[in-house]
């Protein structure tokens, strides 16, 4: 991988670590355990990997923000995680703050890209 591939990577894997929690919040208002989660972020179009969402949860779950609970009716028991009261209050407020951030940037790049085209 070059210097700059590393560079990007990085800063790819920067700005990821903020959407994925914003896509983890909004999909616990059912339910979920991790895999199952994994799936449902992939088939969304957010890749991550095992382990780097069960920290995660566990963080949340740590911050107050998610709740969870053992399913042991099955062969292998499960933990599963749903968004807390505090965590809908979180998740709302983070959300809208990210879509102000997505269109504060939209502003800035499309006003350079409109510089150049001139």
């Amino acid at each position: 991988m070059s210097e700059d591939q590393e560079i990007l990577h990085g800063l790819v894997q920067e700005l990821r670590r903020g959407t994925i929690i914003i896509g983890v919040l909004s999909q616990l208002s059912e339910p979920q355990y991790g895999y199952s989660l994994v799936a449902i972020l992939q088939e969304k179009g957010i890749g991550v990997e095992a382990g780097t969402l069960y920290p995660l949860l566990r963080r949340l779950e740590k911050q107050g923000l998610l709740e969870s609970q053992w399913d042991t009716n099955e062969a292998r028991p499960r933990k599963y995680y749903i968004i807390s009261e505090t965590g809908k209050e979180i998740y709302s407020k983070l959300y809208r703050e990210w879509k102000d951030m997505m269109m504060s940037l939209e502003g800035l790049v499309d006003a350079k890209e409109e510089k150049k085209d001139l």
